[in-house]
């Protein structure tokens, strides 16, 4: 079996066609505000780490968390506003450098995959390297643009010196998951849709004080509100996931940025393992340079699913 290496049109682009999504919502609706089981949906072949997310992508996201703290107890006002505004912060700021970490369990094992990089908010790009665990050769590279995936040294027969591309708006997961790394302006822009928030105190956090909050956001409420950036990828995740909520902590520095982003995707009951994606931001402002790559640079050809 081979997947095309461009996404070009259609449906069968990464195994994920939107008509696919849209067929699964007519006879397997989700179930809103309750955290109840999901059946699994197949996994892109393309996916670096298909045989470790494979049993947890898209089961539903147990997003369920306790009321809201008072207001009052706040010192920025209200912790709603407070998180939905912090990717407008985020962007506000022109740029920074990040680093992500992709925890999955399952089965009794963990596994961690890492990346670090950096983004240019103000031209809507961004760059990670990611290296996976005991992993032989160079690791990945990916750059990130509004609905677009490049990927660097990803094996299945692409040449070094070519780029894989894909369109998030067309994975079912909206490449939360299904690549090693939550891109991080992305899992910022999830926070739009928070709701059901939780203030639980002041911390440091690498130097800086930050404030930080628990609660769950609504992922057809983020895509709504998301910029251009992260709309359509977000749109596809909404349509995607089986469940319309997924738990978050979100720590904001006092010019109410992210410092930290931890996304939690839990199984429902009954189900073993998990996957818990952080992104952190620092280094505000300081200049990152991504190149995107240009036509004659992309694979053209066929990617052998693994």
């Amino acid at each position: 079996m081979a997947q095309q290496g461009t996404t070009g049109t259609g449906d069968t682009i990464v195994g994920f066609g939107r008509r696919a999504g849209r067929q699964r919502a007519r006879t397997a609706p989700r179930r809103t505000g309750a955290c109840a089981p999901a059946p699994p949906a197949p996994l892109s072949p393309l996916t670096p780490l298909a045989p470790l997310v494979a049993a947890l992508l898209l089961f539903g996201t147990a997003g369920c968390t306790g009321s809201a703290a008072d207001a009052a107890e706040h010192p920025g006002g209200d912790p709603v506003a407070a998180v939905r505004g912090s990717a407008d912060a985020l962007s506000a700021a022109g740029s920074s450098r990040t680093r992500t970490a992709m925890e999955l369990t399952t089965g009794g094992t963990r596994v961690t995959v890492r990346g670090s990089g950096g983004f240019d908010y103000a031209h809507r790009r961004g760059e990670l390297t990611i290296v996976l665990p005991q992993a032989v050769g160079d690791p990945i590279t990916e750059l990130h643009a509004p609905g677009t995936l490049y990927m660097k040294n990803r094996g299945g027969g692409i040449p070094s010196d070519k780029w894989l591309r894909l369109d998030t708006t067309r994975l079912r997961d909206g490449n939360l998951l299904s690549n090693g790394a939550t891109d991080p302006w992305t899992a910022a822009e999830l926070l739009r849709g928070a709701q059901r928030v939780e203030y639980l105190g002041a911390q440091e956090l690498d130097g800086a004080r930050v404030l930080h909050y628990r609660g769950e956001t609504d992922l057809a409420r983020a895509a709504q509100a998301a910029s251009p950036y992260a709309r359509g990828a977000l749109r596809a995740a909404a349509e995607g996931f089986a469940q319309d909520t997924v738990a978050f902590d979100a720590y904001l520095d006092e010019e109410g940025r992210p410092r930290r982003v931890r996304l939690r995707f839990t199984p429902p009951p009954g189900q073993q393992g998990g996957v818990a994606s952080t992104a952190e931001f620092f280094a505000f402002g300081r200049p990152v340079d991504v190149r995107l790559p240009g036509a004659a640079d992309i694979y053209a050809g066929t990617v052998a699913a693994s």
